[in-house]
């Protein structure tokens, strides 16, 4: 009798305990989530403030070089200068058009994790829509070439909205540091998941990657400057590779070649059928 009273005691402190560090677990997980919204709850009004500046500045200018032209009254104005006022609006309308798809790309990311809709995909198919894409914002001189050792037949399952994102930004990134030879992308079944590699001749340094989306946030430039840097783009894949529980790097090797790579768990099938 005494040691089934001692076992079922045992069992109860065991259940409580279980119960304290469940709590514990949660509290925290809790506390993590609180300061998230909270920070960018302060960032808000931040980003906002930053957006109105960045968009302030072409649009006035737009509007100035239009007034230009429709007070010109005597009609005297010389084509090259009506050159000149129109190419200069064109540069500024491509300016704000840029920080639109910026600001939309961003909008596709949640300051939180979303829920991921995964579905299975041929991958060699997938990879190829990604080139045809990309060899719309290479210069004429650059190709995009695509590498596997696995099987044509490979599938995987994973968001491919997400992975859409993922990819486009690291090609258009390739796309606007390269203006001759070949951008490389590599993918492969790596640890009971998918590593793929975007690779080109670079004679800069890779830009560096922010661990943490909302720090650049904060930067009174960072939305200005996104059309002439990456640095927004890439902390966004860093940001999706994340969520998938994966790791993302960007390095310049010696060669002066920039590569950027992302691992994640994703299961996949007919890894290397038939070949």
């Amino acid at each position: 009798m005494k040691v089934v009273v001692l076992i079922a005691i045992v069992l109860i402190i065991a259940f409580v305990v279980c119960l304290l560090l469940i709590k514990r677990h949660y509290a925290k997980r809790l506390e993590v989530a609180l300061k998230r919204a909270q920070k960018s709850e302060q960032l808000k009004s931040v980003f906002i403030e930053n957006i109105s500046r960045t968009l302030r500045t072409p649009l006035k200018a737009v509007t100035g070089f239009c007034n230009k032209i429709l007070e010109e009254e005597d009609e005297k104005m010389q084509p090259a200068q009506v050159r000149k006022v129109v190419t200069d609006i064109s540069n500024y309308s491509k300016e704000l058009t840029e920080f639109v798809m910026q600001l939309y790309e961003m909008s596709k990311f949640e300051g939180i994790t979303p829920s991921f809709t995964f579905i299975e995909v041929n991958l060699s198919e997938l990879m190829a829509s990604y080139r045809r894409e990309a060899m719309n914002y290479t210069k004429p001189d650059v190709a995009v070439r695509v590498s596997t050792d696995l099987s044509p037949h490979c599938r995987g399952i994973l968001d491919t909205n997400l992975m859409h994102q993922l990819m486009m930004h690291l090609l258009k990134n390739a796309a606007k540091h390269v203006s001759h030879g070949d951008i490389f992308v590599k993918y492969n079944c790596e640890r009971r998941g998918l590593k793929v590699s975007v690779s080109y001749a670079n004679m800069g340094q890779a830009e560096p990657v922010e661990a943490d989306i909302f720090s650049i946030l904060e930067n009174d430039d960072a939305l200005k400057d996104s059309n002439k840097s990456s640095v927004l783009g890439l902390a966004i894949c860093r940001a999706i590779v994340d969520m998938f529980g994966g790791e993302f790097f960007m390095e310049s090797n010696n060669d002066k070649t920039t590569v950027a790579s992302f691992w994640f768990p994703c299961e996949m099938k007919d890894i290397y059928r038939d070949l």
